[in-house]
C-alpha cells in the first residue's frame, strides 16, 4: 500500500489517514499541479520564494 498525503476537506490539515484526526471529517488525496511550459503563476511563485528567503535572511 502506498503511503499518499491526503487533505481535510473542511479543515485543510494534511494527513495519511482516512479520516482527519482532528475533526473526523472525509479527507481527499492531493496531487501536485501540472506540469505547463506555460507556467501562469511561476513570476508569482519565484517572487514568494525570494520574499520568504530574504525574510529568513538566506538572501
Amino acid at each position: 500500500m502506498k503511503m499518499k498525503m491526503k487533505k481535510c476537506r473542511s479543515c485543510g490539515e494534511y494527513t495519511i489517514q482516512l479520516t482527519c484526526p482532528y475533526c473526523e471529517s472525509k479527507v481527499g488525496e492531493i496531487y501536485p499541479p501540472k506540469y505547463s511550459p506555460e507556467d501562469k503563476y511561476g513570476k508569482y511563485r519565484r517572487l514568494l520564494k525570494k520574499q520568504m528567503m530574504t525574510k529568513k535572511g538566506a538572501i
